[in-house]
């Protein structure tokens, strides 16, 4: 069982008539995923990747048209906060925002509206989810992972696909891998996706990908402790980044004593998860947590 996303979610890609909305929604069909619509303003009536999906002028008609109910963004910055709310306005109830370089208060305007509507945004700046096997819904690989009863979260991208296919290549899949993103403010957070992996019953074990910066990873550590009953093992990318100097992403930045790896990695510790000092010892650790 997957959460969030299956064969049945039925995706519109905002931007899909440019090069990497095309790209990556062609990947997401070949794998599986049911892209049923495309958004282009101006480009509504034109039909995308080599004919097999309608293109309309907004989100709305997408969804009275071909029952859409998930969109994937690929836009321009500086139309991504209003393409994350016409999704939702739309009725679309999984947004996934693929785009990097939102300002921070554009988020800090969209994360509220998103939450009091209930609806799940994965990103921004995220490489989106995939259920192995099922569907892709972003622009993860789905070439180095399978089917298999590990969930994992990651704020990292790269270091999402690293544990997935060291896991993969020891022979374990996964019900669903989601990277969250790694600006300072996403929709969803650690304990989001971790809740819904505790509640999913073909998950057997959860993997977390955390980096420097904030205390989502503490957080986090807090609610495992007193909330999950299955197995967490995770890593903390970023034990050699100096103080001030930001690595990668917008929220991976380390001021005084705060969000440091060492402190995420005791706070974690310290509840009994086990955090790997690699990405292949960390999918060495999930492996065995399956006992």
């Amino acid at each position: 069982m997957s959460i969030l996303l299956d064969r049945s979610t039925r995706v519109v890609v905002q931007g899909i008539t440019g090069s990497e909305g095309t790209f990556h929604s062609r990947r997401n069909l070949e794998y599986g995923s049911n892209v049923v619509a495309g958004v282009t303003p101006g480009k509504g009536g034109q039909r995308a990747i080599d004919d097999r999906v309608p293109v309309f002028d907004t989100v709305v008609e997408a969804v009275s048209s071909e029952g859409a109910n998930a969109s994937l963004i690929f836009v321009p910055a500086r139309f991504a906060a209003d393409a994350i709310i016409e999704s939702v306005d739309a009725g679309c109830s999984l947004v996934v925002c693929i785009t990097e370089g939102i300002p921070a208060r554009d988020m800090a305007e969209v994360y509220p509206f998103v939450r009091a509507r209930g609806v799940t945004l994965i990103g921004p700046n995220c490489p989106g989810l995939i259920s192995p096997g099922l569907a892709n819904m972003g622009i993860i690989p789905g070439e180095i992972t399978g089917p298999g009863p590990i969930g994992l979260v990651s704020r990292s991208g790269t270091l999402t696909y690293q544990v997935m296919y060291e896991m993969f290549t020891a022979g374990i899949g996964q019900t669903t891998c989601v990277g969250i993103g790694g600006d300072p403010i996403v929709g969803s957070n650690f304990i989001d996706i971790i809740a819904r992996f505790q509640d999913d019953p073909a998950t057997e074990a959860i993997v977390m990908i955390g980096e420097i910066g904030g205390d989502e990873e503490e957080r986090a550590a807090s609610y495992i402790a007193s909330s999950v009953t299955k197995p967490v093992t995770a890593y903390i990318a970023g034990f050699t980044a100096p103080e001030g100097k930001r690595m990668g992403h917008a929220g991976a930045i380390v001021s005084g004593s705060k969000g440091t790896a060492a402190a995420k990695s005791e706070a974690l510790e310290a509840r009994g998860i086990r955090v790997g000092t690699t990405p292949t010892e960390t999918a060495e650790l999930a492996v065995k947590s399956l006992g």
